[in-house]
C-alpha cells in the first residue's frame, strides 16, 4: 500500500503501513502480507509540481469514491480472515502540514468511517499510528483491501503513484 504525505504543502512520499490496533480488535495487529506492495517514494519541491500532482491523483481519487460503495458493503458483510480493509484520509495540522495516512477501518455508521491510524505519521503533528481517528465517508481519499496472500483491492491513488512521473519543464 502507498502513503502520500504532503511535507509543508510541498513534499510528497509514500509509505507502508505497519501493524497497529485491529479493525476488529482493539489487541489483535493488522494482518498484512509480508509480500505486500514495497514502498517508493516520490517528492516535490515546488508548489507548482504538488500541484500537478493533485491534479495528477484527481481522477484516481473520483474512481476510488465511485467504487467505495462496494468495498464499504463487503466489509460491512464481513472480510474473509486476513483480509485488512483501509481508507485514506488526509490529517492536517495547525503549521499546514498535511499528510494522507491509512486508516484501519473498525467501523462505517451514519456516513462516518471509525478506525485506527495504521502507519506512522511523518509530518502532521497531533497524530501517531494506532491512534482512534474518524472521517466523514465524503472525505475518504481512497480504499484499499489488503489481502494474506500480498494482493491488495483498490488503492487507486497509491497504484498510480507508483508510476507517476512528474513532467518537466
Amino acid at each position: 500500500m502507498k502513503r502520500l504525505v504532503i511535507i509543508g504543502a510541498l513534499g510528497l512520499a509514500l509509505f507502508l503501513p505497519r501493524a497497529v490496533a485491529s479493525p476488529q480488535e482493539k489487541s489483535k495487529p493488522i494482518e498484512i502480507a509480508p509480500n505486500a506492495p514495497k514502498d517508493k517514494p516520490v517528492s516535490v519541491e515546488t508548489r507548482e509540481a504538488l500541484t500537478a500532482v493533485e491534479r495528477a491523483i484527481k481522477p484516481y481519487i473520483e474512481k476510488a469514491r465511485k467504487t467505495y460503495p462496494q468495498a464499504k458493503a463487503r466489509f460491512l458483510a464481513g472480510l474473509p480472515p486476513g483480509h485488512t480493509f483501509f481508507v485514506t484520509a488526509r490529517l492536517g495540522d495547525k503549521a499546514g502540514h498535511a499528510e494522507f495516512t491509512f486508516i484501519a477501518v473498525r467501523r462505517i455508521k451514519g456516513g462516518v468511517i471509525e478506525g485506527k491510524i495504521a502507519n506512522e505519521v511523518m509530518t502532521v503533528a497531533g497524530y501517531r499510528s494506532g491512534d482512534s481517528y474518524s472521517l466523514r465517508e465524503d472525505d475518504l481519499v481512497d480504499w484499499t483491501i489488503s489481502k494474506p496472500d500480498g494482493t491488495e483491492e483498490g488503492n487507486f491513488v497509491g497504484k498510480f503513484l507508483e508510476t507517476y512521473r512528474p513532467e518537466s519543464r
